[in-house]
């Protein structure tokens, strides 16, 4: 069970929830996509065995964040991140970042180099296919396609919700724990049973994303960085979000502080969800607060 603290920020309060390892363990800073939310890192929480304390948030618009207002973007992601540091008491961390959360953990790192030990980034920072030569908003509609539309849809209950993720096609078949789902799914549900909704606000979705699509801050990094890749994409298709050649020529433009591995048999959603994408997120975890 994690444990809740909020955070004061601008507009209001940040929900962060601490995933607690050993009395002695240090902290990693987690932050997650662009419609999930702190529980996206479960699984990865279970795999440490208690090597280390994730501290991870549910950013604005998302999860018990969500009724935090405007303004939304990396820019303000990356001061709420600066605000989480503070309240934790954590003068430079690890931060590891899943699709978008990767997005604000690299700019995090080129704004405030001297907050952050090093970077986790989980299938995200680079460029994703195809985006720079799309419009920004048909290409975000295609791309996230069925993220986007259960944000307006409703169910029942959370039997109902769970039921419609276990037959998402990244979820259905992949190795994610049902337990691991359940608390992933429950966690972004919100309202009334009979008109139970995502937690996730629409508006900061779309703000996120245009940001999103215009980043370029792992280019830019000083810091000791790995990136995971899955080889599959959002949908379990072979289209990865962030394609091996990619990652691997931004590693070996820096080659001293940056690696680039791949993920096998893993798709966009469980890098992170699933048992052998949770493992490799968490043996770097392990690695890199060694160091």
């Amino acid at each position: 069970m994690a444990e809740r603290l909020d955070v004061p920020v601008a507009g209001g309060e940040l929900a962060v929830y601490r995933f607690a390892g050993a009395p002695d363990a240090p902290t990693a800073l987690t932050i997650h996509g662009i419609t999930s939310s702190s529980h996206t890192w479960v699984a990865v929480a279970r795999a440490l065995g208690g090597r280390a304390t994730l501290a991870a948030v549910d950013l604005r618009g998302r999860g018990r964040s969500n009724q935090l207002p405007e303004p939304f973007g990396l820019p303000a992601h990356v001061a709420d991140m600066a605000s989480v540091l503070d309240a934790l008491g954590l003068e430079r961390a690890l931060i590891v970042g899943h699709s978008l959360g990767a997005y604000i953990a690299a700019a995090l790192a080129v704004e405030h180099p001297e907050r952050v030990a090093g970077l986790i980034l989980v299938d995200g920072a680079l460029p994703i296919p195809g985006a720079r030569d799309a419009p920004p908003g048909p290409f975000l509609e295609a791309f996230l396609g069925a993220a986007l539309s259960r944000l307006s849809l409703v169910f029942a209950d959370r039997p109902a919700y769970r039921d419609w993720w276990s037959q998402h096609p990244a979820i259905s078949g992949a190795d994610i724990e049902p337990d691991d789902l359940a608390a992933y799914a429950d966690h972004d549900l919100i309202g009334p049973e009979g008109e139970m909704r995502s937690a996730v606000n629409p508006d900061s979705v779309a703000a996120d994303g245009r940001d999103v699509l215009e980043a370029s801050a792992a280019d830019a990094l000083a810091v000791p960085a790995v990136l995971l890749c899955a080889p599959r994409g959002l949908a379990n298709e072979p289209n990865p979000m962030q394609p091996l050649p990619l990652v691997r020529r931004w590693a070996d433009a820096d080659p001293d502080r940056r690696r680039g591995l791949q993920v096998a048999d893993t798709n966009h959603y469980s890098i992170v969800l699933g048992r052998r994408g949770a493992a490799a997120v968490a043996a770097e975890i392990v690695d890199q607060s060694q160091t």
